[in-house]
């Protein structure tokens, strides 16, 4: 594992275990330095001296990589922190994740990796000094968001997109719903609990987080000659219009199909195929 370290900060800028007033919620900030090329790491200070007005108890939390992201947010939920607050892109956030899904901690998000479509997902601004003013006033208000997230055969959460990809050559894919099954050859799949991935793609366009439901889009078979004309579209949303284009809704999805297809979630990868996704409500 990577270097990883817990400090705790004073709310006039020593190091203790309270806040400035020791009012407030108990938190967690837990940073990942090298996300977004080093922004994250620019910024952590600017993060922490901000928390420090609207919180009772900071811990900072430094992760040397992916392991030690998981094992830090792990550690911070056992330890009862209200809210856990990630400076980082997708990855650090889908591994935050995993340890507040289900519990009484809140996750909050300051997006400073290369794709933030986690943060965006949340309702946040893309700037991530913004995005801190937006947590800051959460935190200040006490304001809390019960949201839906995807879960991948009982295992891993998700909250944004899980995807398939054939490698740019159609694969037989089966797809089963609540209302039925589909066969094909696909070019791409996407579960989606929120409308996008990849940098703000809309790949599932209508998805709401709140609606107990997944999106699902299905890009079939298709020529690489073809998928190149497509994929302008993808970036309005319009791909949806396309007739090689199915789009499901349902609250739980089997993949599957005689293919070597690896998913993502999140921007993570995830398990080969098959494998099942379903919509937990406000978790």
């Amino acid at each position: 594992m990577g270097d990883s370290r817990r400090v705790l900060f004073r709310g006039d800028g020593g190091v203790s275990t309270v806040g400035s007033d020791g009012s407030g919620p108990r938190a967690a900030l837990l940073m990942c330095p090298a996300s977004g090329l080093g922004q994250a790491g620019r910024i952590a200070g600017t993060v922490a001296e901000a928390l420090r007005a609207v919180v009772g108890k900071l811990e900072l939390l430094v992760a040397g990589d992916a392991r030690g992201t998981s094992e830090l947010a792990a550690a911070a939920v056992r330890d009862g922190v209200d809210v856990l607050v990630v400076v980082g892109g997708d990855g650090a956030a889908h591994h935050a994740l995993q340890a507040c899904a289900g519990t009484g901690t809140a996750l909050a998000v300051v997006p400073a990796g290369t794709g933030n479509d986690f943060a965006a997902a949340l309702g946040l601004p893309e700037d991530p000094l913004a995005a801190l003013a937006s947590v800051v006033d959460a935190l200040r208000d006490g304001m809390r968001r019960r949201m839906d997230l995807g879960r991948i055969s009982s295992e891993e959460w998700f909250l944004a997109i899980l995807a398939e990809l054939a490698r740019l050559r159609p694969q037989q894919v089966v797809i089963g719903t609540d209302t039925g099954k589909l066969e094909l050859e696909a070019t791409l799949v996407a579960v989606g609990n929120t409308t996008s991935y990849g940098g703000g793609i809309p790949v599932c366009p209508d998805a709401d987080p709140v609606d107990g439901y997944l999106d699902v889009t299905v890009v079939g078979h298709l020529s690489r000659r073809q998928l190149v004309r497509m994929l302008p579209t993808l970036r309005t949303g319009r791909h949806i219009d396309h007739p090689a284009v199915t789009t499901l809704r349902t609250r739980r999805v089997l993949l599957g199909g005689r293919n070597d297809w690896v998913s993502y979630a999140d921007g993570e990868r995830q398990a080969p195929l098959p494998l099942t996704v379903e919509c937990c409500p406000r978790r």
